[in-house]
């Protein structure tokens, strides 16, 4: 005898139906984006550890005037985002399926961009404070013109620092939103255009909250330093994405502080 019983497909999950009905957010916003970002990043690292005639020569300047504080702004601001976004694609995903299945679904694209727009402007205010940063400790001769810092108590200051913030509850407390996605969209949601921007500023902030310390990290082994940005871009996905981001979060931080000891003793 033939089985009759229809089998049923089950429905598709939040993430599926962001998949499959929200393609072109999902593609600019964790894809292109980043890949743009990344491709910026390391046309100028190659340029500053290279030739320096190109995009590095920008920010060689002894006269730092609004010209070239932009230009150093619009430098954090891109590697923020390339760093950033890949860690944030489980949130943006989520939210994208949420959307489409409200009320406001035919509105999921622009509620996709409005959340990522909310979270990038965070990080590019951070961007302003890391610009702000940078010029003071060059002005202060601990940072060199090759964004390096100029001596290993310096660079043990800036470990320590990093260490110790993230063995403190409120990097645990911010890192366990981060985590969970579903518990941030369940009790922060917020309808709309408008609603999803101020939640994608709400993530943005739990995430500098989570991840501004390891930021450091950068003037300690050189600001356009490719393979450091790229062990913290995958520091920072290994914490957000995994299990074990917490207790990694812990053991990085012990790590840390050891190396800022080795660095000052040495």
């Amino acid at each position: 005898m033939v089985d009759a019983t229809v089998r049923k497909d089950p429905p598709p999950t939040m993430l599926e139906s962001a998949l499959r009905y929200d393609r072109a957010p999902t593609v600019v916003l964790l894809i292109v984006l980043p890949v743009v970002s990344w491709m910026w990043i390391v046309v100028m690292a190659r340029d500053m550890y290279g030739p320096m005639t190109g995009a590095s020569a920008w920010m060689m300047t002894a006269v730092w005037d609004t010209r070239h504080l932009a230009l150093l702004w619009a430098m954090w601001a891109v590697m923020m985002a390339a760093m950033m976004l890949p860690s944030a694609s489980p949130m943006l995903l989520l939210y994208g399926g949420v959307a489409r299945r409200s009320a406001a679904g035919a509105t999921a694209p622009r509620q996709i961009y409005a959340f990522a727009a909310g979270y990038l402007v965070v990080w590019a205010l951070f961007s302003l404070g890391a610009t702000v940063l940078q010029r003071l400790l060059a002005t202060l001769l601990v940072v060199s013109s090759m964004m390096e810092v100029t001596s290993p108590v310096a660079g043990g200051m800036l470990l320590l620092i990093a260490g110790v913030y993230q063995l403190t509850p409120i990097k645990q407390a911010c890192l366990r939103t981060c985590q969970s996605p579903l518990g941030f969209l369940m009790s922060r949601w917020r309808p709309g255009v408008a609603g999803a921007f101020r939640m994608g500023v709400e993530h943005g902030a739990l995430c500098v909250g989570c991840c501004w310390a390891l930021m450091l990290l950068l003037f300690a082994g050189g600001v356009m330093n490719l393979a450091v940005i790229a062990a913290l871009t995958a520091l920072v996905a290994f914490e957000k994405l995994t299990p074990f981001g917490a207790q990694g979060a812990r053991i990085s931080g012990v790590l840390l502080i050891a190396g800022a000891i080795w660095m000052v003793v040495r």
